[in-house]
């Protein structure tokens, strides 16, 4: 180890000088030390929070941006909700073995049961018809039923006929269509953290706390609020489920 000494100074006078030296090194270590220690203790204090941030919520199905339901016979059939998503659900989520439902009524949605190219049984055409009705005007002209028809894919066309306009989710229909009955009877319950809503026969199989709905004065935001404890579900997520009109519940 080297050492400088000046020589204009004694022995003694050098090593005071060195020891006033390092005692300020020693103070400055110190102060370093007692704020690496500070800084410690506010990251250990701010850890819970990190803990507290929420998390992200769930991861929603695609299908959720539409109006949808389970049948009676597990398949998804899905609805649009204006014109938008009428567009979307015929464009790009309808396949050709699908079935689509419809009605005459102006501003009634398209719905379509998923298939997977397997036979669909009386019941979830039946309540693919029901649900056209329940999404329509017909809830809120309070109509208990009216007249849907259903047709293939192939048979849903945006090609207009000479002279005519097609706006936003509309479609033509070309050829045979077969019609059903849609009845107006619904209820609203929950899918795992989803909310469902439609048919109150295939809510009743396929939801936990099935609520029975019925065409009313009711708002639909007062009555999300009667339901959020029973079905334990957001305010925001029942109102957006529930049909479009005044709504009462069945006791």
């Amino acid at each position: 180890m080297k050492v400088a000494i000046d020589i204009r100074k004694s022995l003694e006078e050098n090593a005071n000088s060195y020891y006033e030296k390092a005692k300020k090194a020693r103070k400055k270590i110190e102060g370093v030390r007692a704020i690496l220690a500070r800084v410690g203790r506010q990251a250990l204090e701010k850890e819970p929070d990190k803990e507290a941030v929420p998390q992200p919520g769930r991861q929603r199905e695609w299908f959720e941006k539409f109006r949808w339901f389970i049948s009676s016979d597990g398949f998804l059939v899905i609805g649009g909700r204006d014109a938008t998503t009428n567009e979307i659900l015929i464009k790009k989520h309808t396949e050709g073995q699908d079935i689509v439902f419809h009605t005459d009524m102006a501003g009634s949605p398209f719905f379509v049961i998923k298939t997977g190219g397997k036979s669909v049984p009386p019941q979830s055409m039946q309540e693919a018809a029901d649900a056209t009705a329940i999404f329509s005007r017909a809830w809120k002209l309070g109509l208990q039923s009216i007249q849907v028809f259903h047709v293939k894919p192939e048979q849903v066309s945006k090609k207009a006929r000479a002279g005519e306009y097609l706006q936003k989710g509309a479609f033509m229909i070309y050829g045979k269509t077969s019609y059903l009955t849609g009845t107006i009877t619904a209820a609203i319950g929950t899918k795992g953290q989803m909310v469902m809503c439609g048919p109150s026969s295939a809510i009743k199989k396929n939801a936990a706390n099935a609520v029975y709905i019925r065409q009313g004065s009711g708002k639909a935001s007062d009555i999300a609020r009667k339901l959020k404890a029973r079905l334990q579900a957001d305010i925001d997520e029942i109102i957006r489920a529930l049909p479009s009109g005044g709504i009462e519940l069945e006791h």
